[in-house]
């Protein structure tokens, strides 16, 4: 069986780089920290990491251990959050992470109907790209992941749902009123652009877009991994850029943008939530993806 303990002293080290440096952040002596290792090595059956001048080099074992350890790390600390929060009759913390265009086109309607159902909520969110997300799951960082799902496959410890589309439209401002509902992207290769800087789902699917039409990616272009700031910049002057739907949908609503329908966009984009397969879900994580599902929720009033 593993001890705890260990667990804790091993991580320490990861963390510190060293078996010295994990004894000076744990306050105990350095002979105690190898022997804390020893018996987790022994424990587990394999050796967890070498030793070089440069520091430790984890083994695939200890890769894997290394994990395990940040995810009960994390554990421990939320379940002191948990009880501390549940004295001021308050649900959470519930930790999620996103890309930016999963979670605008997601959350804001399942956070508003959670809270409906559960009151005060301790939800913190951070904004990441694809592929720190996967690592953030396995590390116990985030519970849940707002992707872009239907993409290519999925690693066998994660778990994908998809919950919604939403459709890729050409976003204009009103220096651009003269164009089309409708057009091939083959017909604006001349304009500027605003799009998507980082290697994710979301770049990918809008390179596709290009393939699709026969063109290269244009090379008038911004690369700009902010939403708010595209769409401030194609609403203040004459670039275009390619978005969801939804995520544009405050500004098309009073009209400081333009949605045009491109013809090479006829596959869907997919979106939705990734876990870890068969963790066990907090209380209001599954709230959350009840939310989302528009299922009646585990919590009542």
């Amino acid at each position: 069986m593993i001890d705890p303990r260990g667990m804790k002293v091993f991580l320490a080290v990861c963390r510190a780089n060293s078996i010295s440096g994990g004894a000076r952040l744990l306050n105990i002596s350095q002979p105690s920290v190898s022997s804390a290792i020893a018996l987790l090595e022994k424990a587990v059956g394999a050796v967890l990491f070498a030793r070089t001048h440069q520091g430790i080099v984890l083994t695939k074992e200890g890769e894997v251990l290394h994990r395990r350890a940040q995810a009960l790390d994390q554990l421990l600390s939320d379940a002191a959050e948990e009880l501390r929060l549940t004295r001021s009759g308050v649900a959470g913390p519930l930790r999620i992470g996103g890309t930016p265009g999963a979670l605008v086109s997601l959350l804001p309607d399942a956070v508003e109907r959670l809270g409906a159902r559960i009151g005060r909520l301790d939800l913190r969110v951070v904004e990441r790209p694809d592929h720190d997300l996967t690592q953030m799951l396995r590390s116990g960082e985030i519970e849940l992941a707002f992707v872009t799902t239907a993409l290519g496959e999925v690693p066998d410890d994660i778990e994908e749902m998809t919950f919604s589309q939403d459709p890729f439209a050409l976003v204009v401002g009103r220096q651009n009123d003269y164009l089309p509902a409708s057009l091939s992207l083959r017909d604006i290769t001349g304009m500027g652009w605003v799009l998507p800087e980082a290697q994710g789902a979301f770049r990918r699917q809008i390179d596709a877009l290009f393939v699709a039409s026969d063109i290269a990616a244009p090379q008038d272009v911004i690369r700009c991994d902010s939403l708010l700031t595209t769409k401030a910049i194609v609403r203040g002057g004459a670039r275009v850029t390619i978005l969801p739907m939804k995520v544009a949908s405050a500004e098309l609503s009073i009209g400081v943008l333009r949605a045009i329908t491109i013809r090479e966009a006829t596959f869907p984009r997919s979106i939705g939530v990734r876990r870890l397969a068969g963790a066990r879900m907090s209380l209001v994580g599954q709230g959350l993806l009840d939310a989302l599902a528009h299922r009646d929720s585990l919590w009542r009033s």
